[in-house]
C-alpha cells in the first residue's frame, strides 16, 4: 500500500515581473498549477508599495481552485511582506498567523497549521534577509516562535537567501533536516540553492524536484522547488 505523500512547494514570483520585464500573473499562474502541489508557499507574492496589492489577484487564483490563506494583511495583499500560501480546497486549515522577523530590511514570515494526508503540519513561509547576520537571527526568531505552539510535524519553506551550505542555517534552525531541492537561481541557468525546504525529524523526503518547463524559464528569476514528503514510521 503506498504511504500518503504531501507535496509542498515554494516560489519566489518576483512580483509577477518576468525577466522579459512583462507582469504576467496568469504565467507565474500556470506554472504554480503545474507543479502538482498541495500547498505552495510563495514569496514577493505582492507589489512593492503600499498598500502593496496583490500581484496575483484574488480572483484569479480562486478560479483555479486554490484556497488563499490569510495572515491579516491588510490593502488587498496576498500575505504578509509578500509572502503567502495556496492550498488545495480538500486541506483542512486549523490557524494561520504572521511573525514579524528582525532585521534591517522589513521581514516577516507566515504560519499555518494543517490538517493532511500525513497528519498536522505547521507550515513557516519565509523570505530571509540578504545580510547573513541577520538571516540566522530571522531563522532562529521563527523557531522560537514555533518552538511556544502545539507541538506538530515542522516545515519551512521559501527563499532563504543563502548561497552557502546550510551548516550555518542547519544550526540556527534547530535541527531541522533540508530536504536536497536543487538549483532554482538564477531560472535561465540555475546554479544557487536560494529556495529551500526544511522539515522536522517526524517527516522524511520521498522525492524533490525543480520546475525547468517553459515559461518557468521567463516567468520569475527563481524556478519553483517542491518536496514530497511523508511522515517518518
Amino acid at each position: 500500500m503506498n504511504e500518503p505523500r504531501l507535496r509542498i512547494a515554494t516560489y519566489n514570483l518576483q512580483k509577477c515581473v518576468g525577466l522579459d520585464m512583462r507582469r504576467r500573473p496568469d504565467r507565474s499562474l500556470q506554472v504554480i498549477n503545474a507543479l502538482g502541489a498541495d500547498l505552495v508557499v510563495l514569496q514577493e507574492a505582492d507589489k512593492r508599495l503600499q498598500p502593496r496589492p496583490a500581484a496575483l489577484p484574488h480572483d484569479l487564483v480562486e478560479r483555479d481552485g486554490w484556497r488563499i490563506l490569510p495572515f491579516g494583511a491588510p490593502g488587498g495583499s496576498l500575505g504578509w511582506h509578500g509572502n503567502a500560501m495556496l492550498a488545495r480546497r480538500d486541506l483542512a486549515v486549523r490557524h494561520t498567523r504572521h511573525v514579524d522577523l528582525p532585521g534591517l530590511e522589513p521581514r516577516g514570515a507566515v504560519m499555518a497549521e494543517l490538517d493532511t494526508s500525513i497528519g498536522p503540519l505547521r507550515v513557516v513561509g519565509v523570505h530571509l534577509g540578504l545580510v547573513r547576520r541577520y538571516r540566522l537571527l530571522q531563522m532562529m526568531a521563527v523557531m522560537r516562535v514555533a518552538a511556544r505552539c502545539e507541538a506538530m510535524p515542522l516545515v519551512l519553506a521559501g527563499d532563504f537567501n543563502e548561497w552557502r551550505r546550510p551548516a550555518a542555517m542547519r544550526a540556527a534552525a534547530s535541527g531541522l533536516e533540508f530536504a536536497p531541492t536543487p538549483a532554482s537561481y538564477p531560472a535561465p541557468r540555475p546554479v544557487g540553492k536560494l529556495d529551500r525546504i526544511a522539515h522536522s525529524p517526524e517527516l522524511e523526503v520521498a522525492a524533490t524536484g525543480v520546475y525547468t518547463a517553459k515559461p518557468a524559464h521567463i516567468t520569475s528569476d527563481h524556478l519553483p522547488v517542491w518536496a514530497d514528503l511523508t511522515h517518518r514510521r
